[in-house]
C-alpha cells in the first residue's frame, strides 16, 4: 500500500546569519513558519532490498544523495525494518527556492514509513535523526511557527502567529545557499559584522511586555541546556513580534493578522541574505519591490532564495496582487500561512 503525504513548504520571517562555527555551519536566528504550498510525496514498501527514488523533474537527483534517500535509509535502520523502499516525489515546489522543500520532502518520507511499515519512532528518535540529515528539518516535525536556533536545527514551538494571506513568487533562477554564505562571509570580512547587522538583534528593543515567548518544555526541544541561549533569542522576539503597542488578538476579530503586519514593518526585522543575494540576482530586488508595489505590507526573500514572498491584509488582496503580478510575467500565487494544528490536520489528508 503506498502511503500519500503532503510535503509542505515553510519560509522565513526573518533570518540572523551569526558567526561562522568550528564545525563549518553559522549560528543562525530565524523565526519558520509553514504554508500551505506542498509536494506530495508517496512511500511503499515491498518485498526486497534497497530504495529507490522516483520523480519526473530532472533537477531531483534519485541517488543517494537525496535527502528522501537518505531518510529511508536511516529510519529503516533505526526501526530494524526490511523491504524495498519505493519513493515517488510529485514535485510542485523549486528547486533551490529556499522554501525547504527538501527538507520537508524528507520529513514526509519518515512519516510515509512509519505509516506504511506500521511502526513508529520515539519523538526523541525523530528529531535527533532529522538534524542529522539536515539543518531545516526538524522545524517540518513541528509546524506552524517556530523559533530556529543554533545551524536552524534547534527548533522551539511558539505560539502560532494567525494564519495570513500570502503571495509567493518563484522565479526561474536557483540560489546555492553554500555560495550564498561564503558571499556572507566575504562581505562580513570586507565591511565588518557590526555594519551589516540587522536591525532586529534586539539593541535598543523595547523591555518584553507580553507573554508570548518561546516554550520552555525541554522534551519539546531538540537540545537540551539550552535555556541561557533560549533567554536571550526570547528577548529578541519580544522586539520581533509582541513588544510594540497594539499586538493581540481583538474580540471583533481580523485586526491580529493587521497588527502583526504593522509590527513586522516596525520592528524592521529581515533576511541577512539579502545583502547578498540581491547584488548578485537584482532581479530578485525587482520581485521584492513588485510585491510591495502590489500591496504587501511585508515582503522578503525565503532562506537564501530564490523565492520571495509578501504578506497581505486579507485573501482578496493577495488575489488581486498575485494577479497583478502574473499579468508581469512573474510566477505568483496567492496562498496562506499554516498553523501547527493546520499543518498536522492536511499532512495526511489530500
Amino acid at each position: 500500500m503506498k502511503v500519500a503525504v503532503r510535503s509542505f513548504a515553510k519560509i522565513n520571517l526573518g533570518l540572523y546569519i551569526g558567526a561562522a562555527r568550528a564545525d563549518g555551519f553559522h549560528d543562525l536566528r530565524t523565526v519558520y513558519q509553514t504554508i500551505a504550498l506542498h509536494d506530495v510525496i508517496g512511500v511503499s514498501v515491498g518485498r526486497g532490498s534497497g530504495i529507490e527514488i522516483l520523480c519526473d523533474d530532472p533537477r531531483v537527483p534519485l541517488d543517494s544523495s537525496n535527502t528522501c534517500y537518505r531518510m529511508a535509509a536511516r529510519v529503516m535502520d533505526e526501526l530494524g525494518a526490511k523491504g524495498r523502499v519505493s519513493i515517488e516525489i510529485e514535485k510542485r515546489l523549486p528547486v533551490q527556492g529556499g522554501l525547504g522543500a527538501a527538507s520537508s520532502n524528507a520529513v514526509a518520507t519518515m512519516v510515509g514509513l512509519e505509516r506504511a511499515l506500521k511502526k513508529k519512532l520515539s519523538g526523541a528518535a525523530r528529531l535527533r535523526i532529522a538534524a542529522e540529515i539536515g539543518s531545516d528539518l526538524p522545524l517540518f516535525l513541528v509546524g506552524g511557527t517556530v523559533l530556529g536556533v543554533g545551524r536552524g536545527e534547534e527548533v522551539y514551538p511558539l505560539a502560532d502567529l494567525p494564519a495570513l494571506p500570502m503571495v509567493v513568487v518563484t522565479p526561474e533562477v536557483g540560489v546555492s545557499t553554500p555560495t550564498a554564505f561564503a558571499d556572507w562571509d566575504a562581505l562580513v570580512s570586507r565591511e565588518g559584522a557590526a555594519e551589516l547587522r540587522s536591525a532586529w538583534t534586539g539593541e535598543g528593543a523595547r523591555p518584553h511586555t507580553s507573554s508570548a515567548r518561546p516554550s520552555t518544555n525541554r522534551d519539546q526541544l531538540t537540545r537540551p541546556l539550552a535555556s541561557d541561549r533560549l533567554f536571550e533569542v526570547g528577548r529578541v522576539l519580544s522586539a520581533w513580534l509582541s513588544g510594540l503597542p497594539n499586538t493581540g488578538a481583538s474580540a471583533k476579530g481580523g485586526s491580529r493578522a493587521g497588527n502583526l503586519l504593522l509590527d513586522l514593518v516596525r520592528t524592521g526585522i529581515e533576511n541577512d541574505f539579502e545583502k547578498v543575494v540581491f547584488p548578485q540576482y537584482p532581479e530578485l530586488r525587482d520581485i521584492k519591490g513588485a510585491l510591495e508595489r502590489a500591496g504587501s505590507s511585508y515582503a522578503s526573500l525565503s532562506g537564501s532564495g530564490s523565492t520571495l514572498y509578501g504578506l497581505f491584509r486579507s485573501s482578496d488582496s493577495a488575489a488581486r496582487a498575485a494577479k497583478r503580478l502574473r499579468k508581469q510575467g512573474l510566477k505568483a500565487v496567492a496562498t496562506r500561512t499554516l498553523t501547527r494544528s493546520q499543518h498536522w490536520k492536511r499532512i495526511l489528508d489530500r
